[in-house]
């Protein structure tokens, strides 16, 4: 079917002679729609992954892979745990926290809040705020000086700044001759983290764990332990493997039940997008059906001649396939080339087109993540072109059928 005859006369059809521009303009527009469409796909799923990968390390540096708790919602003898499982495969640190819902207020302003008590020598084994501090060091955070550290949200809706004290209401009530009271305590403002998240730039605090403890009266109890994997994305099999290790005595979860629904919906939003801009690379592809068909009606003289001189249908199929095959391979190639080289230097694309327009795509002050990221995962690029590939192919197989139908003998009959 595909001797070599074959394809020196598919090459030769897409080369047009004078009466037949118009064809050679469709075949062009049929590659350019092509490669329009791979380089649209591969750049969209490229910026897309590089939204999730830095949206995940922002809720990963403010959430441990894996956390253990106790069952009763408090942890004895914490330490005896941490060496326990610090020497486990695939764990590289651990931290105890002390965690807990509380009223925050400053002047008029009041807030619901996570508070986490953190020994601020152990916390950057398992998060990354003290790399993310706004204003002021986590090492601030000193045992009994009940200072805090505030999200950058937070702190500007209670509007408060560094040295300025905050009342902490726990949940935990006291028995007075007056009645049952609420616990209050004085903070001071010692630093304002920022990780670029607004669940917790706005709606969470940081205190020494000791101070922590005094608040909700864990008598040197703890809520639990953080800890950091060496995998992120193996964290469900060795928080499995963990849990089984401590014979179901803890509650051990990970990071992707916290945010299984999160990470799910962006999934779900890539898939739809893939599909979506697959269809254009479908609609480009199938032009080639109009191509072919147009070409077909053009050398019905020179399919009947080829005919009477022995040729089969199958080899007059083959002329027609690597046609368009050529087509879908020079658009498919140049549409990855494309779609390649703008995800790797779309991050220095958009600012200079921002620059040149003076507009701004994605504003500082409304968007946390103000530049676009790009992460080119070589699996897409590889199934992308693949697909277009396949799809230009089936768009061959029916102007090819026709072509092969053609009866000499009526063709021939007034030439």
């Amino acid at each position: 079917m595909f001797k070599p005859l074959i394809f020196y006369i598919g090459m030769r059809y897409t080369r047009a002679k004078q009466r037949t521009q118009f064809i050679s303009f469709i075949t062009l527009t049929s590659v350019l729609g092509i490669a329009l469409g791979v380089t649209a796909l591969i750049t969209v799923l490229s910026v897309m992954n590089g939204f999730e990968a830095e949206l995940r390390e922002r809720i990963l540096g403010m959430t441990a892979h894996t956390t253990i708790t106790g069952r009763a919602g408090r942890l004895q003898n914490w330490q005896e745990l941490e060496n326990e499982v610090i020497n486990t495969p695939h764990v590289e640190g651990s931290a105890p926290f002390v965690s807990g819902q509380v009223m925050i207020s400053a002047g008029r302003q009041v807030s619901g809040t996570l508070l986490r008590g953190v020994y601020p020598e152990h916390e950057p084994k398992v998060s990354e705020v003290a790399s993310k501090m706004k204003v002021g060091e986590l090492s601030d955070l000193e045992d009994g000086e009940f200072s805090i550290v505030l999200g950058a949200e937070l702190a500007n809706y209670l509007g408060v700044m560094e040295g300025d004290k905050v009342t902490i209401i726990s949940p935990q009530v006291n028995s007075t001759p007056a009645g049952i009271l609420p616990r209050l305590k004085r903070f001071t403002v010692v630093g304002i983290f920022q990780v670029g998240m607004y669940e917790y730039d706005r709606n969470m605090a940081i205190t020494h764990i000791n101070d922590a403890g005094k608040l909700f009266r864990l008598e040197g109890a703890v809520s639990g332990l953080r800890l950091k994997l060496d995998d992120l994305f193996n964290a469900p099999k060795i928080t499995k493997s963990l849990a089984n290790q401590l014979f179901q005595k803890f509650i051990v979860s990970d990071w992707t039940k916290a945010h299984s629904n999160f990470f799910r919906a962006i999934k779900t939003e890539k898939r739809v997008m893939f599909i979506i801009l697959l269809l254009i690379v479908a609609v480009a592809a199938f032009n080639i059906v109009s191509t072919l068909v147009m070409v077909v009606t053009d050398k019905r003289g020179d399919i009947a001649i080829l005919k009477t001189q022995g040729l089969s249908n199958m080899s007059v199929m083959g002329i027609f396939i690597v046609l368009g095959a050529i087509i879908g391979i020079i658009g498919t190639v140049l549409g990855t080339l494309g779609g390649v080289l703008l995800a790797l230097n779309i991050e220095t694309i958009i600012p200079a087109v921002e620059n040149f327009f003076g507009v701004q795509f994605m504003a500082a002050d409304v968007y946390y993540i103000s530049d676009v990221p790009s992460k080119l995962v070589w699996t897409d690029v590889y199934a992308i072109a693949s697909i277009a590939f396949i799809l230009s192919l089936l768009a061959t197989l029916y102007p090819a059928w026709q072509a092969s139908k053609v009866n000499p003998a009526e063709v021939l009959r007034y030439e």
